[in-house]
This record gives C-alpha cells, structure tokens and sequence, in this order.
C-alpha cells in the first residue's frame, strides 16, 4: 500500500471512530456501519481521483458528487414527495426527507428513535466531516488541521447529548483515530524524503555518516525514530487527558464534558441544588408522537382525579424564565416535616394515602415524581432533600453520575387535603418572608400583566377570591383556547403575547397566572409534574408523557401551597375549593385537546418554526420530549451548539491560514516540475527561515549563500547546489537542452526540512505558522492594484483630455 493510500485509509477510519460519539443521540447503532462504507467509497472516490490524476478541485468535486448520488439512491422514495419524474424521485423526495429529518431532531428526545430522516441527517453529517479530513489530511497533505473538523464533530455530539455522547470511550476513539492519522501521514512523508531522522546514536558523533541514515542505529545505540516518538507522546497524551479529570473531579465539565447528564443541576458538590428548568422539554412532551408510559402506579387515594405527581417547584422569576432557585439539600428524614404554613385544623381533615410507583426504564429523571405534600418516601438508592420544594433530587454516585428514578419502585405515603373555600378565604396574612420571597416581579415585566390582573379581580376584597377570579378568567370565561402547538415561552414578553394571543398550553397559563397573583401581592410559584394518568382495568395507573403539565401554586397561611387549575383541557381536574361560585363551570375555550387517548396531535409545528435562536436560548421555544437521558431540562438546540463551535473553529482556524497557503503554494510549484517555480521554492523556505533572498546572487552564489547561512548537512547542501545547476541549464543553456531533472521537487522538500531541522521549537512554529515569503501576497496585492488603478486611469484618459478643451468662464 502506497503512503498516500494508508493516510486516505486512516483518515476514513479517524472520521468513522470519531462519528462513534454521535451514538448516544439516537436509539440505534446501525447507521455507523452504513457511515463506514460510504466513507470507504467516498476515500475509494477520491484515491482513484489523485491516481489518474485530477486537479485538487475536480477530486473533492468528484467525491462530493458520487457521495451525493450514493445518499440519494439510498434514501430516494423514503420521504414524501410532492412530484413525480426522476428530478422529483431522486431531488425532490430527498428534501422532503432532509427537512424531516429536522423537525425529527427537534421533537424527540435523547435518544431518539432512527428515523430516516434523522438517519440522513447522521449520514450527510459524517461524509461532510470525512470530505474536510480527507481534503486536509489527504489533498492538501496537512494532516494536523484535519483535527478542525474532528473536533467539531465531537464537539457538536458532546454538546447535543448534554455530555452524554462525550464519555471517556468516545473520547478515547477519536483522540486514537487522530493519532493513527498523523502516524500515517508522518510516515508517509519520512518515506518521501528517503531518511529517517532521530537522536544521534551513542558514542557516535552526531555529525557522523551514520546520523540519521538509513542504516544508522543498528547497535544498541540505534536512532530512535520519530515514528515511535510521536506514537508514544500521543500515547502518554491521551493518558493524561483521560485520568487527570477522573483524579481531580473538581474539574466539573473538562474534555470529557460530561455533567452527569444533568444540565444545569449541582447536587453533589456544596450541597445544594442549582437552578434547573425543566420546561424545556413539556411542550415535545405534549406533542410526542411516540406516547410511552413513563411511570405506573397504584394507590389508596379516595380521590384518583387528585393525585398529581409532582416532580418539582419554579419558584424563581428573574426576568428571563421561571426557575429553581438553588437551594440548601439535606438527608432524606424517615418522616418528612410538616408542611409549611399548614395548621393543624386543615391537616387533621387530610386522609393519608398510599402510593407505590414504578418508573419505566426509559424514564431518567433526577427529581422524584411523587403526590403533594409527600410525608414519606421508601425508595433504595442515594437521594437528597429539598426542604421548601418538598422535592427529592438524585444524589451524586460518581464523577459525572446522578442517582435517577430510571427502572425504580418506590412508596409514597402523601396527605390528600381538602381545604374549604371559607378556611382559604379567611386566610390571614402569609409569613412576611414568604410574602417577600413568592410576590418578586422583574423590572421587565409588561405593565399589560399586572393591568389584566387588577381588571380581572375588581371587586374582589381577599387574595381567594382574587385566585379564583384569574383561575376562572384563564379557564372559563376568558375566551383562551389550548393549543399546544404555540411557541412555548417562559419569560415576561411570553407572557404579553399570550395574554394577547388568548392561546397556548399549560406552561403559558401556569406562568401568566403566577405572575399576576405576584403582581396582586399573592405568593405563587410554579409546579411541574403529570396529571393522574389514565387508570387500567387491572386497578393499577399508567402515566405517559402527555400527561406532562405545568400549574400554579399559591400559598394561604393555615392551608400552605395550593393547587389552582387556570388550564382549559380536558382531563384536568379543577380543584373543590377553587369552585366558589361556579361549582360545575366547563370551560368555554373552543376545542381542547385532550390530554391522553385522543388522536394524535400533527408533527408540523405552526408558530415554533419562527422563533429566533436567541429567544430558543432563553427557553422561549419548545424543545423535544425527553423520556430517557439524565436532565430533565435537555441538552443544547443544534443552532446553540453551532453558534458557539462555529466561531471557535474559525478562530483556530486562523493561525493556520498562513500554513495552509504555503503547503497550497509548495505543492502547486513541486507538481508543475519547473525549475524556476522550484527554485523559487527554495528562495522561499530559506525566506522563512530567515534567510533573506538576494536578487543581485546568480543561483551559484544563491545556494551556497543558502548552504552557508543555513548550515546544512552535506547531502542538503548537495541537494540546494543540483537545483541551481538546474536553475542555470534553464537560463543559459542552449535550447533544447532538459533543465529538469526526476528528484527536482525531493531535492527541494530535503533542503526544506534540513533548514528547519536546527531551529529552536519557537523558531519552528514561526516559521511555520508566519512565514516571512507570505510578503509576496503583500506584493501581489500592491501589484494588482497598481495595474488596477493604472487601467482605470487609462480608460479615463479620454475623458479627462476631453474636460481639458472645454473653455472656462472667466479665464484670464
């Protein structure tokens, strides 16, 4: 195998161990065989191409062609097309499925199914990677910036699954591919340049005939190679990079990236929770086509339509969204303390209730679903608790690992409460800090939300009746309607708009009635969890992803926190003590959608295809279901992660512009097999090296110039004095005589690399990044627009000589 076709292999194989982080995405491995034998036909493609040979950009032209018809014969008549005729079967339908397989990514969760829309997406992604690395590390023979795309591609798979797709295997995979590149290709140019060059062997003196040859070192004191130098540096690197963050788990995030799948959330390290919205991922819940159970339960609970699972409490309004707001955690007690703000007199009318719970084994999530208030929780493994929430979070396992309710039973024993409208509407005045805590409003909140709420509630004279009035104006006589394909929003502006719009879903009429009882001094958070679910014959509940919601809490001193229900939907239980004047009042809102067994909601998004990715960022989007993958807020948008990697990459990319250019330049003058051009060449890399080129030297005097100042070794300077003679046969020769000679362009890359060989490592690097012969673009530039401004002036000329006749007023 020829050198040029082990790297064109080892770059395939670098793309193909790097796509291995994508794995965790999607629900299925299969697509990564399929990946690796379009690689190999995409490296086949472009092997052939250089063989015949074609110019650089009819290879990458020819290997994106056949990589395209190959993606569109495998996929064509997958997706829906709205033509007929080959430019319809093969152009059209291929669109169509690329497009889906973008509204794929945006609705299922990690991992999501194969789909093959989401296979095409998979598929077009790597042999985009694998086109960049085989064009760097192949066509333009710079395998070390083939790096870029590699990491981008980990980048954006270590992003997208949350730090999921980035353990310490996918890393390991994609460091070992790039390594085996670079080995490749530093092998490929050692057998061009016909030595190997190493530390002088011992008890030899290193400027011996043995340094460095091809025979030196076959004793005890052999050279040591810089083939096997690099290979054990990549090795110790590696090391270093995979045990230093497992030593020092302080690290957090490092290379590896991982944060135990959990965005956003800090239960391990100070003992406190960080702020987490778990919203992001309710709306794709809302909507999944795929409708799986996620928890099952059974309980003693009189009251089936009360039993809520509540998962955890919003109870931060900073501006931006609703949040969690990062909290003290303590051991979970036997017995849980009592609620806050209960009086005994509402607690002795309670009934305790049993629940015992089951969660699917595709369900992940850190924060336990259990009834409120909970009184005590059984269940095995590491939890903590949150004592204002009354929430229990997964403790920390490991570096980079959560405890999670994943495949878990537990019991639950709960209060079910039944306070009176007249015991909440006798409330007296909530605990001065809870008051100050639960009434914050932004400084940017729209004057339209506290407006709407002092209209709503006129006349009313306690917080209760206050509460019933919004809960009533959202659900029954407000003329809203539930929709849950509206863009989701969390912040103030979400909020306006809804209360403009007059439709969306259960996080905008959780939200808004939040924010107006804070606006009429009410303490009021928000809670997320599931509805009931739907009972089975067997007696037993079952809980799937649309029954996901949102809902206001809002506190009353002697009862506590409270349920309202402001959300016109069918299935939703509005709570007894919440009827004050309507006892059996339906919503009016025109056609809800059901919560559970209804038809199945359509896939086309109406308005989340228009908001922007700023707004995507700050949670004002809805985002994708997540039945399994650790956070419950979700990992980063695709626009989020690109945004981010893009500019990074451009930045790295650009200290290696000058690199680039010279490598482009080199191979271009080499190929030609001119003698000028190689001379030049020459002039060049000595040029880099700081040696400064001399036009008034003949080539004779040039080289050994060259020779001297650079203090070559005798078979360099052999090779710098072959290609002046060549120069000289080119200038003064007779004609017909051959100037060129077959090791032109070795005798070039040979002096090149002995130039370089005595420099110090800095004096490498800026020989190589910042070439001082990159002043012939300068010159260039001054050349053409010189030529420019000369040509412009000559087509004027005419005109100007014509301006010279006109007579002047005034003359003389």
């Amino acid at each position: 195998m020829s050198g040029r076709a082990r790297v064109t292999l080892f770059a395939a194989l670098a793309t193909l161990l790097t796509s291995w982080s994508l794995v965790a995405l999607v629900d299925s491995s299969v697509w990564v065989l399929e990946a690796g034998v379009l690689l190999a036909v995409q490296g086949a493609v472009g092997a052939g191409a250089r063989r015949v040979p074609l110019g650089r950009t009819l290879t990458v032209a020819s290997q994106v062609l056949v990589s395209l018809l190959v993606l569109v014969f495998l996929f064509a008549g997958k997706g829906e097309s709205t033509g007929s005729g080959p430019m319809a079967y093969l152009v059209t339908d291929f669109g169509a499925l690329f497009r889906q397989g973008v509204q794929d990514v945006g609705e299922f969760a990690i991992p999501a199914p194969l789909t093959d829309g989401i296979r095409l997406l998979l598929l077009s992604g790597v042999l985009l990677i694998g086109l960049l690395v085989d064009l760097l590390a192949v066509t333009l023979r710079t395998a070390a910036a083939a790096g870029l795309p590699l990491l981008a591609l980990y980048s954006v798979a270590a992003g997208l699954s949350g730090g999921a797709g980035a353990s310490w295997i996918s890393f390991l995979l994609a460091g070992c591919g790039y390594l085996l590149l670079l080995l490749a290709e530093g092998r490929d140019r050692l057998a061009q340049w016909g030595r190997v060059f190493g530390a002088a062997p011992s008890g030899r003196d290193s400027s011996g005939p043995a340094y460095g040859g091809v025979g030196a070192g076959r004793g005890p004191g052999r050279a040591l190679a810089p083939v096997r130098t690099g290979r054990r540096i990549g090795a110790v690197a590696l090391g270093i990079a995979l045990a230093v963050p497992a030593a020092l788990p302080a690290l957090g995030g490092g290379l590896l990236g991982a944060q135990g799948g959990e965005s956003g959330d800090g239960g391990g390290v100070g003992g406190t929770i960080s702020a987490v919205n778990p919203l992001v991922s309710l709306q794709g819940s809302l909507n999944a086509q795929d409708n799986r159970v996620v928890l099952k339960y059974r309980t003693d609970s009189p009251q089936l339509g009360e039993q809520y699972l509540r998962i955890l409490a919003l109870d931060e309004f900073n501006g931006v969204k609703w949040e969690a707001s990062g909290r003290a955690l303590t051991d979970v007690p036997e017995r849980l303390p009592a609620p806050p703000g209960m009086s005994e007199q509402v607690r002795a009318t309670g009934t305790e209730v049993r629940t015992s719970i089951s969660a699917a084994d595709t369900y992940a999530q850190r924060y336990l679903p259990m009834p409120y208030p909970a009184m005590s929780v059984d269940i095995p493994g590491k939890w903590r608790f949150e004592p204002a929430g009354r929430t229990l979070v997964g403790d920390q396992l490991g570096r980079d690992r959560y405890q999670n309710v994943q495949g878990a039973g537990y019991t639950v024993r709960s209060l079910l409460l039944r306070p009176t409208a007249e015991q909440l509407q006798a409330a007296p005045e909530p605990d001065p800090l809870i008051k100050a805590e639960y009434t914050k409003i932004p400084d940017n909140l729209p004057a339209v939300v506290a407006d709407t709420a002092r209209q709503v509630t006129k006349g009313a004279k306690d917080d209760y009746t206050r509460a019933v009035k919004l809960q009533d104006y959202f659900a029954v006589n407000g003329g809203f309607r539930y929709d849950t394909k509206v863009a989701s929003g969390t912040g103030p502006q979400a909020i306006a708009r809804f209360l403009a719009d007059k439709e969306g879903f259960c996080i905008h009429f959780a939200f808004s009635m939040a924010a107006m009882s804070r606006s009429l001094g009410i303490p009021a958070r928000v809670a997320v969890g599931f509805t009931p679910g739907e009972k089975q014959a067997d007696g037993s509940v079952n809980v799937s992803m649309r029954d996901a919601h949102a809902w206001p809490e809002l506190y009353f001193e002697g009862v506590g926190w409270t349920r309202f229900e402001p959300t016109p939907r069918q299935g939703i239980t509005v709570p007894d003590y919440s009827r004050a004047e309507l006892p059996a009042a339906q919503p009016s809102a025109p056609a809800p959608l059901p919560s559970t067994g209804a038809a199945q909601p359509s896939a086309a998004p109406s308005k989340a295809e228009d908001c922007p990715p700023e707004a995507k960022k700050l949670g004002e989007c809805g985002a994708a279901a997540q039945p399994k993958g650790g956070s419950a807020g979700g990992g980063p948008s695709l626009v989020g992660v690109l945004g981010w990697t893009l500019p990074i990459l451009a930045l790295l990319a650009l200290p290696l512009l000058p690199l680039l250019w010279r490598t482009r330049l080199r191979g271009r003058r080499l190929a030609a097999g001119q003698v000028l051009a190689a001379w030049t060449e020459l002039s060049d890399a000595a040029w880099d090296v700081g040696i400064t080129p001399d036009e008034a030297l003949s080539p004779r005097r040039a080289a050994a110039r060259v020779v001297e100042l650079g203090r070559l070794e005798p078979e360099a300077a052999q090779a710098v004095h072959r290609v002046a003679a060549a120069v000289e046969r080119s200038l003064y020769a007779p004609p017909g005589t051959a100037a060129a000679y077959d090791g032109l362009g070795t005798d070039v890359l040979l002096a090149r690399t002995a130039l370089l060989a005595p420099l110090t490592r800095a004096a490498r690097v800026r020989a190589l990044l910042l070439p001082r012969s990159s002043a012939r673009l300068r010159w260039s530039a001054a050349a053409r627009w010189s030529a420019l401004t000369a040509a412009v002036a000559a087509r004027l000329a005419p005109v100007s000589a014509l301006l010279s006749r006109l007579p002047l007023r005034g003359r003389g």
